[in-house]
């Protein structure tokens, strides 16, 4: 089976358009995670890479995800490229761990050191900031220390995970080479701005391409997922389509989907989301249509 491969911006990085979105080997005391056995975990990992899907994204706060990764995956490290993510601090507090963010040069460093040992590697191909705002990045010059890394040969190239108001913002820097933005059919508020990224010449990685899956299959929330419906997004499914499938084809439609993570531990999710990625993007019309029913459903980007 073939997985597509864009360039990821600047980067010049071959990526394949379904990439993997390590989170979901986290563990179940981070962010609502479930249990992972190890056994589970190097099922999936394992699998992922024979599959020939060579980007996956991490984080320093996702739980047991980079130890698993070093343990499992880094005799075959020149196979993938790894995304992960910094400003993280984990804090245990009791039955859970808590994950706050704290934006220091010596937090960030030392999120990479950490980073780097769990997954056995000498360098990581992208570290993101994770998701902090304009007014944090700037008061402690945080560019400067990516950028500071980046020439140390710890990092390859710099990103940033970013949402709306700041997301505009960090794409007129110019700075970040790569951004993770968050979208879907059913969450299109970035749409315009992957745009306006991808034309200045960032990456881009998609998260939420698939909006945590129909609720029932998935873990999708019941009210976003009701917007499927109300746009009457069921009449341009293929048939034997799933809504899920549906929704990932979207995502993989807009022109400037670089990549987009999807997670699971299932291999059997895996292999379903192998096969909907190889159909590719949705028919033309099709993707103008459901555009066009999304924003008279009220689904609309800014």
């Amino acid at each position: 089976m073939s997985i597509a491969r864009r360039t990821l911006g600047r980067t010049g990085l071959e990526v394949t358009q379904l990439g993997y979105g390590a989170m979901e080997v986290r563990g179940n005391r981070i962010w609502g995670g479930r249990p992972c056995t190890p056994q589970q975990a190097q099922t999936i990992l394992k699998a992922v890479v024979d599959s020939g899907i060579n980007f996956i994204d991490t984080a320093n706060d996702y739980g047991t995800s980079e130890l698993y990764m070093g343990r499992f995956l880094a005799d075959r490290r020149d196979e993938f490229y790894v995304a992960t993510k910094c400003g993280c601090q984990m804090l245990y507090a009791g039955d859970h761990d808590e994950t706050p963010h704290v934006w220091t040069r010596e937090n960030i460093l030392r999120n990479i050191a950490d980073s780097l040992q769990k997954m056995q590697t000498d360098y990581v191909d992208v570290l993101q900031l994770h998701n902090p705002d304009v007014a944090t990045v700037e008061e402690n010059k945080l560019v400067d220390v990516l950028q500071e890394l980046k020439q140390a040969g710890a990092v390859k190239y710099i990103g940033c995970s970013a949402t709306s108001p700041h997301l505009a913002t960090y794409i007129d820097w110019g700075v970040f080479d790569v951004f993770q933005i968050p979208y879907s059919g059913l969450e299109r508020r970035h749409e315009n701005l992957i745009t306006k990224a991808a034309e200045a010449g960032a990456g881009i990685i998609i998260r939420g391409g698939v909006a945590r899956g129909e609720p029932g299959s998935g873990l999708g929330n019941q009210d976003r997922w009701g917007t499927f419906e109300k746009a009457k997004l069921d009449e341009l499914r293929a048939d034997g389509e799933s809504r899920t499938a549906f929704l990932l084809r979207f995502t993989l439609s807009h022109p400037h989907c670089d990549t987009t993570i999807v997670g699971t531990m299932n291999p059997a999710h895996l292999q379903e989301n192998l096969d909907i990625a190889s159909r590719g993007p949705l028919p033309a019309d099709v993707y103008a249509e459901a555009k066009r029913r999304l924003d008279a459903a009220g689904e609309r980007p800014e």
